[in-house]
């Protein structure tokens, strides 16, 4: 009986984790906040199907990288972003990019749930109204439940899609930002800790949720939780002072990273 050592586990898991291709491109990555600088060169490739981890120490700029891929940071007076991003081979801050169509594509979660205050139901058709992506009412029925359940959610609100979001729990209310999300079928998922104003046992439901998601989208989430990190993530990368430090499969990140850095940050030294 052949039992293949350890490592020769982990070399085919690596192999394997590098044949998936790539979604987003980041190369020389670089935002300044007026004559601050926050991110500096970061060449970070985020594959498909796959749930990258964003950890580091607050401050490090693993949120302001997350902005650069659905141009969030246009938003924000005075900043200004260097190097190219690709979706797909398309560089998304071409100027003749359509921000609001990228951003259909590359939906975003915020760390507190913020659903639209209007019902349940109409939180979820938002999306798909404003991109004309239904237009009959059974076209609208048909994605709502669609996306409440791809969030876990159905079950809970379906005899109450009139009542307002707002009036969910704050787990509820974030699955129902993630229904939000997915009713335009983006293609990435961005999420900034978004459990990081949620219980425990609403963590690992939207936890679960995030494993079940990958097999329809790319998801890049920040995280604080390196436990998090550990348990939904294949890659990570680390972040510390607007750099890079390293990427990796996340097994590979927690066990044997390749810096000084990333190691005493996981063994809670700094942060």
């Amino acid at each position: 009986m052949n039992i293949m050592s350890e490592a020769a586990v982990e070399k085919a898991l690596d192999q394997k984790m590098n044949t998936v291709p790539y979604k987003m491109i980041g190369k020389d990555v670089s935002v300044y906040y007026g004559e601050k600088r926050a991110l500096f060169d970061v060449n970070l490739n985020i594959r498909e199907n796959t749930v990258t981890a964003l950890i580091g120490p607050s401050g490090c700029g693993k949120s302001t990288f997350l902005r650069t891929l659905n141009r969030m940071n246009d938003t924000i007076e005075n900043c200004r972003v260097t190097g190219k991003i690709t979706l797909d081979e398309d560089d998304i801050y071409d100027p003749t990019i359509d921000v609001v169509e990228l951003r259909a594509r590359v939906g975003m979660v915020f760390q507190k749930p913020n659903p639209f205050p209007k019902s349940i139901y109409d939180n979820v058709a938002y999306g798909p109204r404003i991109h004309g992506l239904a237009r009959t009412k059974s076209e609208f029925d048909d994605v709502v439940e669609t996306s409440l359940q791809k969030a876990g959610l159905w079950n809970e609100v379906k005899d109450r899609l009139q009542e307002p979001g707002t009036g969910l729990s704050g787990g509820q209310q974030q699955r129902l930002c993630i229904a939000r999300a997915v009713a335009v079928s983006p293609e990435v998922i961005l999420m900034d800790e978004p459990c990081s104003a949620l219980d425990p046992i609403a963590t690992a439901k939207v936890e679960e949720l995030i494993h079940e998601l990958r097999s329809n989208f790319t998801i890049v989430i920040v995280t604080h939780s390196m436990q998090q990190a550990a348990r939904v993530s294949q890659r990570t990368a680390m972040f510390h002072l607007g750099n890079l430090v390293e990427e990796n499969d996340t097994d590979k990140m927690f066990t044997n990273p390749d810096d000084q850095r990333t190691q005493d940050y996981i063994m809670g030294r700094f942060g």
